[in-house]
C-alpha cells in the first residue's frame, strides 16, 4: 500500500495497516464547513522559529492556509507561548525541573511580553481581523492555560487545522487535546515543523493513528477547504 494520500510524509507500513484495520479508510474527514473552522498557528514566535530551516520553511504554507480560510469564511488564530512576566515564571515546575537554572531563565524571559523572542515571526501574514492569543502550557486546551477553548466554542467553531512548531510538542499536544474536547482536527504535514525530521514524524505518526487526519497544505486547499463548492 502506498503512503497515505501520496504524500512524502510516509508513515511506517504498520501504521497504515493499523489505521485501515481500525477504521477502513486513510482519512477521517473529507471536508470541513469553513464557517465552523479555525486555523491554529502554534508558537511561531522568534524564540522557537529562530533560523531553523525546517520551521522557517513552513511559513509560506501557513500563510496560504490563512489566506484561504479567511476567504471562505473561517477564522485564523495565532497562538503564542507566554512563559513568564517580569522575571516570574508562569510554569515553575517546567522551568525549575526540566532546565538548568540558566536555560530555564532564558526560556522564561525570552517568552515574556516585551522580549523580541516573544514576538511572532515577521514573515507571518497576520491580519487585523485575526485573533492573537497566548497560552502558558504546551497545549492551550489545558484548563487555565488559555481562553482559546471558550473563544472557539463561543464562535461556533467545531473543526481545527493545526499548524506551527514544534510538531511533536505544542502542536501535537494542542491537536490531541482538541480532539478529546470533540473538535475535528487535521494536522498539516508541511505546515508543522520541528528541529529534526525524526521528531516531526513521531508527532504526526502518533496523532494520525487515533486523533485525527494528517494532510498536506495542497490537500487541505483542494479538498478540505476548496475555494468553491
Amino acid at each position: 500500500m502506498s503512503t497515505p494520500l501520496g504524500t512524502p510524509y510516509g508513515f511506517p507500513q504498520y501504521v497504515i495497516d493499523r489505521v485501515m484495520a481500525k477504521r477502513g479508510k486513510l482519512t477521517v474527514y473529507d471536508r470541513f464547513d469553513p464557517r465552523k473552522t479555525a486555523l491554529l498557528v502554534i508558537d511561531m514566535q522568534n524564540f522557537y522559529v529562530g533560523e531553523i530551516a525546517s520551521v522557517v520553511g513552513i511559513i509560506p504554507n501557513i500563510n496560504r492556509l490563512a489566506q484561504r480560510l479567511r476567504a471562505v469564511g473561517g477564522q485564523v488564530f495565532w497562538v503564542g507561548m507566554t512563559a513568564g512576566e517580569k522575571g516570574s515564571s508562569h510554569w515553575p515546575v517546567y522551568h525549575d525541573y526540566f532546565f538548568t537554572a540558566e536555560k530555564g531563565a532564558n526560556h522564561r524571559d525570552q517568552l515574556s511580553p516585551g522580549h523580541p523572542g516573544h514576538d511572532f515571526h515577521k514573515d507571518l501574514d497576520i491580519k487585523p481581523d485575526d485573533t492573537v492569543t497566548y497560552k502558558n502550557r504546551f497545549s492551550p486546551f489545558v484548563e487555565g492555560a488559555s481562553d482559546l477553548h471558550a473563544t472557539l466554542r463561543a464562535r461556533g467553531i467545531d473543526s481545527l487545522i493545526v499548524t506551527g512548531t514544534a510538531t511533536n510538542m505544542c502542536c501535537e499536544s494542542a491537536a490531541r487535546d482538541a480532539m478529546m474536547l470533540d473538535y475535528k482536527v487535521i494536522m498539516v504535514a508541511d505546515a508543522n515543523g520541528a528541529r529534526y525530521p525524526e521528531d516531526h514524524m513521531v508527532g504526526l505518526t502518533s496523532f494520525y493513528q487515533s486523533f485525527g487526519d494528517v494532510r498536506t497544505t495542497d490537500e487541505v486547499l483542494a479538498d478540505v477547504l476548496p475555494a468553491s463548492a
